[in-house]
């Protein structure tokens, strides 16, 4: 059954909510409580069982989507992934731990992700539309008050992925999940100070900026441009990243 949360809006106790509801729902799923191909409860309904906001129940469902135990279908709800027979393609976040890891991860996503973003342009609704621009609002709110922006930021290129209207790019984008963006798994090794992370999250935000409004005016070769050079720009950094890391002893022995 599943154990409520009882809420806690203080600074710092989001993150344990977002853990605390994400096993709670998972189990549910492994014990099957939630049976494979069942539809999860609405977001005001688990808001309520577990007496959380809407950003926790977000987050701890874009958790598990990573970990490929659910896939949202859009405008119908979250359901419970059916496992499958045979070989499943599937990445652990946990092990895509090295500025390394993420830079063939990006080298993946700069194939992937540049014809998705075309495709997006042709075939994109006005509802799918509407959740990219969501998910930017989200990551321009994160980014001024100084939280997280990975999940927004994931959520961005989810979205882009899913008005491919192709599943197989949002099959693929959900499960590579979190470890998709650098800044989720690498520690921040060019980013000491706080004012050059905050400038860098700025650049990525007019970035998806960018890929939006070619999405928006239905420009495919433009939308490609813009998130190839969104993600080229994010390699060259953790390039230069891991050259500093490579070249000072100290950073090497963390």
């Amino acid at each position: 059954m599943v154990v409520s949360t009882s809420p806690d809006r203080r600074p710092g106790k989001s993150r344990r909510l977002v853990h605390e509801l994400a096993d709670s729902l998972s189990e549910n799923i492994r014990n099957c409580v939630i049976r494979p191909g069942e539809k999860l409860p609405t977001e005001s309904e688990i808001m309520a069982a577990h007496g959380v906001s809407r950003t926790v129940v977000r987050e701890a469902i874009s958790s598990l989507q990573a970990a490929g135990m659910v896939e949202t279908r859009h405008g119908i709800g979250t359901f419970a992934r059916v496992s499958r027979t045979g070989l499943e393609f599937r990445l652990d976040p946990a092990t895509t731990v090295t500025v390394r890891d993420v830079l063939a991860m990006l080298e993946l996503r700069i194939s992937l992700e540049t014809e998705a973003a075309g495709l997006a342009a042709a075939r994109r609704t006005e509802q799918q539309l509407s959740q990219m621009r969501d998910a930017l609002v989200l990551f321009q709110a994160r980014l001024e008050s100084g939280e997280d922006t990975a999940d927004p930021d994931f959520q961005f290129h989810l979205q882009v992925a899913y008005a491919t209207e192709n599943r197989y790019f949002a099959d693929v984008m959900s499960h590579l999940g979190m470890a998709t963006i650098p800044s989720s798994r690498v520690p921040a090794v060019d980013t000491a100070a706080g004012e050059i992370r905050v400038a860098y999250l700025r650049v990525v935000n007019q970035a998806h900026e960018a890929i939006y409004d070619a999405i928006f005016r239905r420009d495919p070769e433009g939308a490609r441009a813009a998130m190839r050079a969104h993600l080229a720009h994010s390699r060259d950094r953790l390039r230069r990243a891991q050259e500093i890391a490579e070249s000072d002893p100290k950073l090497n022995e963390r």
